[in-house]
């Protein structure tokens, strides 16, 4: 994705939602993700992809006082969302997550979810998430070819094969953990169904 693109033209609230089917996908997805950041147990963190910020800003009150700092694209409308989500131990940076402005091992953990698949070159943007991390890296993607196929069964993205626009990149649970194990020692894989989500220690 460029800088020139709208980062908030495909997003669906699923943490808000009050549908009974996402809300139950999503309770088991969020279980998860919490057991997965307490065995981080991080001090400082780096959420790249931070959207509106909702995650970002639970985290900060999580981490008593540790430094949080998301970046995501240069976007009014995710700016407006920033406002609305303040800490005295949090920042919002834009820039490119393929290009992160933070020196080798400055946090502790580095996060990315549900972000990887909308990035133009992947590898360079987990490259550079381990090197700015010290202690772990946490991430979670669509399991493919799961999300497609159940796009594809209720109807939606008919003409793309069930994919979702925006998604330029898309992992088996095995190739999405091959990739990450490049970047340190798999701790922990979850399958929140449909997505997969990895703890990767530095």
């Amino acid at each position: 994705m460029s800088a020139t693109e709208v980062p908030t033209g495909n997003t669906f609230d699923k943490y808000g939602s009050t549908n009974p089917v996402v809300r139950r996908l999503m309770n088991q997805f969020e279980s998860d993700l919490a057991d997965l950041f307490k065995l981080a147990a991080p001090k400082s963190i780096l959420d790249v992809g931070c959207g509106e910020g909702v995650l970002t800003e639970q985290w900060a009150d999580q981490i008593d006082g540790g430094r949080i700092v998301g970046v995501d694209l240069d976007d009014a409308k995710l700016k407006a969302e920033w406002a609305k989500r303040q800490r005295s131990n949090l920042e919002y940076v834009t820039v490119e997550a393929g290009t992160l402005p933070f020196a080798d091992g400055e946090f502790e953990l580095a996060t990315a979810i549900e972000v990887l698949e909308h990035v133009p070159d992947a590898e360079t943007t987990v490259a550079e998430m381990a090197r700015v991390a010290s202690g772990h890296l946490l991430v979670s993607v669509p399991r493919e070819p799961l999300w497609r196929m159940l796009n594809f069964a209720r109807g939606k993205y008919m003409s793309d094969l069930g994919n979702t626009p925006g998604h330029i990149n898309h992992w088996s649970k095995r190739s999405f953990k091959a990739m990450l194990a490049q970047h340190g020692q798999v701790a922990e894989v979850r399958s929140p169904f449909p997505w997969t989500m990895l703890l990767v220690r530095r």
